[in-house]
């Protein structure tokens, strides 16, 4: 029995069955609206050519990292850099087709498979920066460094994309506050304390991994936070934009895309994970919120408290 304020979405496929009857399997060429807003059944590699060309607006891609990991029955065995490139190169290849001339690109990995995820990317796209990520959990390790960061490339199909950076600003609050006749300069006085909205960086240390008591969290071994995938979605596409998740796990890249009103399509070979995906996006129905991003902006970690007070 979990405790009462444990929200983890842990329902099995047998639970779960009307969720699963909701997604998709696709044996034969289809059309946008046949996927639009679905969770497709199945290998990524066998339904990516299936799909219609120059669809996406926005590509998000969290492949299985080069380690082994086992993701509820459905296992990935680690393997040599070069076939771990090779692998890279055939998702990449399948998925291209598919997107529009002005598509943004961005693919999550680990310290040891991304520079091969790097190589493979300059190879087709427009390399724009390097995002890292702090987790903020990590198991410790008596002979090495404790692995607290990860990657996220960020490519482009072209030089013309979208970057809406005004719609990714970040409340910090100010330590030394400056004043010009009296009034603050560049930052915000308020009852809470003193704040500024600033220009993101590519390195992020406001990211909380999903925990028991968030409503968003699942028994998944590597999910990603809405609060990340928030950040993506609100810079590199607009609200009506399709976004495409091909390795979609137990949702998070739908989910998110759905509470900011842009079009998703997601491919998850593990049906365990689409049920899950799907529960979450019936709860984003009823229940819009991102942890971590209220008022337009995003805020610092641990600071509920004032996002809640932000929106009074």
């Amino acid at each position: 029995m979990k405790a009462g304020r444990n929200k983890t979405i842990d329902i099995s496929i047998e639970e779960g069955s009307c969720y699963l009857e909701r997604c998709i399997h696709v044996t034969e060429p289809v059309s946008l609206e046949n996927i639009k807003d679905k969770t497709i059944v199945g290998d990524t590699f066998e339904i990516l050519p299936l799909l219609p060309r120059g669809f996406v607006d926005l590509l998000v891609v969290d492949p299985p990292y080069n380690l082994d990991k086992d993701f509820h029955g459905h296992k990935f065995k680690k393997t040599t850099d070069d076939m771990y490139e090779e692998y890279t190169e055939t998702w990449i290849s399948k998925v291209k087709p598919l997107l529009k001339p002005n598509a943004s690109v961005y693919v999550c990995c680990d310290w040891a498979s991304s520079p091969m995820i790097g190589i493979v990317l300059k190879r087709h796209f427009y390399i724009q920066n390097r995002i890292t990520w702090q987790r903020e959990k990590g198991r410790g390790a008596l002979s090495n460094w404790k692995n607290g960061m990860e990657d996220i490339w960020f490519a482009t199909n072209s030089k013309s994309y979208t970057f809406n950076v005004e719609k990714v600003k970040v409340r910090r609050k100010v330590v030394a506050p400056y004043k010009v006749d009296g009034k603050p300069k560049d930052w915000e006085e308020t009852a809470e304390g003193n704040f500024r909205n600033t220009y993101p960086s590519n390195f992020w240390d406001d990211i909380s991994i999903p925990y028991w008591s968030m409503p968003e969290n699942t028994t998944h071994p590597t999910q990603k936070p809405e609060k990340l995938l928030a950040k993506l979605i609100l810079a590199s596409s607009n609200v009506g934009d399709i976004v495409l998740d091909p390795f979609l796990g137990s949702g998070s890249t739908s989910v998110t895309a759905k509470k900011l009103g842009r079009h998703y399509v997601g491919i998850e070979t593990n049906e365990q994970y689409c049920v899950w995906a799907e529960k979450r996006i019936e709860m984003a129905n009823t229940d819009s919120s991102i942890q971590g991003y209220a008022g337009g902006v995003f805020w610092e970690r641990n600071t509920n408290a004032l996002q809640k007070k932000s929106q009074k």
